[in-house]
């Protein structure tokens, strides 16, 4: 431990778990693999989206110590092919090149007298200083694994991924093996599909014709988006992008109210109600919002330890102004069209944008970009409803706080629902020209503010009026008088 208390990473025991697996020819990218490869060249590898952060309790049952921690990594990294396979170029093209053996370096790290979690902080912040070094994915192994040791005791275990190479479902299905063979010593299933697996399915006719229907969708929905979206509201600010991170209890009461009456996910509620500000926002009757995608429906990609996930793209109108609850099978519908046409070979995408005069990966997209990171399952609401005083009031508990700031950004906004202590947490990450933090923060309060209204009873169209004048008040008093310097 260092003098402030934080596990010392710099001074760490560095071992290695041999693994010793299938061979494997290799093979190119995947197409969730190129669609990342392209963000890496626009961003540089040391973006923070493109590491997976994880923390495993050792199983409580038996002490685990360190050698018995180290077989049960190298166990796993020989099952999954995935785990030992680098992108390295190969006759001028990038590759996945999978090694049959090797060692996983571990960091084995003492914590002195375990705290009352176990750890399990400390080892949070372990698996934020590993990610905090961009992968070498030509020389490095995929993950990054720390032991956090009392005694002789392993009481937690913190590993990173490349984004690279997991999704967020893969990493629980590694993560899953990980506790099976630490718990047990083996994994009594075969291993499922893997990385280099799904780049040769991806090279079959079948799917070539779904990256061509993929394709269509995509220019054909492009042509229907606005040209314009959120207003400037005033100069950038330095960093030019923040996030902004509202804490929810709610939010959250609201939006699994309205799921569980209306019979849809508290994801589409969430999107529903993001699609509905954002066009009251903009002024426009279509809003075009981006979502990511798992591409896990088939049987054999279900399990697979692959980067699946791309970006969807929903078309929404909102022309007839539906009332809230009306919109919510539209957004669903949308929903379900996008998923259907998420699974694309990127670089193909490209070139047709290109060839249409259409934008593709290119500067800052300005739609808006919608992701549901929750990993808490999404549970229902006890009892018969919202007790309308009871929801009303706990918006008083409502928290807001700016986060960290970033010089280039993807999206022009991204919103994101993420898992938060009592509630829920709804963060904005914006172009500060348009979603500086005081605009951000009445942006969530606005998606806040509907959420709960659609929970306690009927919206009519326009569902957020009174915020929208507020809105266009703070736009007015925000914009530059001419002359002023």
């Amino acid at each position: 431990m260092s003098t402030d208390g934080r596990p010392d990473t710099a001074s760490a025991m560095e071992l290695s778990a041999p693994f010793d697996g299938a061979a494997d020819p290799g093979a190119p990218l995947t197409w969730g693999q190129r669609a990342l490869w392209i963000a890496i060249r626009r961003h540089g590898p040391s973006h923070a989206m493109f590491s997976l952060r994880r923390v495993v309790a050792a199983p409580r049952r038996a002490a685990l110590d360190v050698p018995s921690a180290l077989r049960a990594v190298g166990a796993l990294v020989g099952r999954h092919s995935s785990l030992r396979t680098r992108v390295q170029e190969v006759g001028g093209q990038l590759r996945q090149v999978v090694a049959a053996r090797g060692e996983q370096p571990v960091l084995v790290i003492a914590i002195g007298e375990p705290p009352a979690d176990d750890g399990a902080a400390l080892a949070a912040q372990v698996a934020a200083e590993l990610a905090s070094t961009p992968f070498d994915h030509g020389r490095e192994w995929p993950q990054r694994v720390a032991l956090l040791v009392s005694g002789e005791r392993v009481c937690q275990i913190a590993v990173v991924f490349s984004h690279t190479t997991v999704d967020f479902r893969a990493t629980e299905v590694v993560l899953r093996d990980l506790r099976l063979l630490l718990l047990r010593g083996a994994v009594p299933t075969p291993p499922p599909a893997q990385s280099a697996d799904i780049a040769r399915l991806e090279d079959a006719d079948r799917l070539r014709r779904r990256n061509a229907r993929a394709v269509r969708y995509w220019l054909d929905s492009h042509h229907r988006l606005p040209a314009d979206t959120l207003p400037v509201v005033g100069p950038a600010h330095a960093p030019r992008f923040q996030r902004c991170v509202l804490t929810s209890r709610a939010a959250d009461t609201a939006a699994r109210a309205v799921a569980r009456r209306e019979q849809v996910s508290s994801s589409t509620v969430l999107l529903t109600a993001v699609a509905g500000v954002v066009a009251a926002w903009s002024g426009q009757d279509t809003c075009g919002i981006y979502t990511m995608v798992n591409n896990r429906s088939a049987d054999g990609y279900r399990e697979a330890i692959s980067k699946l996930n791309q970006l969807g793209l929903l078309v929404i109108s909102l022309a007839d102004r539906p009332a809230f609850a009306e919109a919510l099978p539209r957004v669903w519908h949308a929903a379900v069209e996008a998923y259907r046409h998420a699974y694309y070979d990127p670089e193909q995408m490209a070139q047709a944008h290109e060839a249409a005069g259409l934008p593709y990966a290119t500067g800052v997209n300005k739609h808006c970009y919608f992701n549901d990171i929750r990993l808490a399952p999404e549970a229902g609401l006890p009892g018969d409803g919202p007790d309308a005083a009871a929801l009303r009031a706990a918006l008083a508990d409502t928290g807001f706080a700016v986060a960290e700031g970033l010089d280039t950004f993807t999206w022009l906004m991204r919103f994101e629902v993420i898992d938060a202590p009592g509630g829920l947490g709804l963060a904005v990450t914006g172009d500060t020209a348009h979603l500086p933090p005081d605009v951000a923060e009445r942006f969530l309060r606005e998606v806040e503010r509907l959420l709960v209204d659609a929970a306690l009873g009927a919206v009519p169209w326009p569902w957020t009026a009174a915020a929208s004048a507020d809105h266009e008040a703070t736009q007015a008093r925000s914009r530059p008088v001419p002359g002023d310097r």
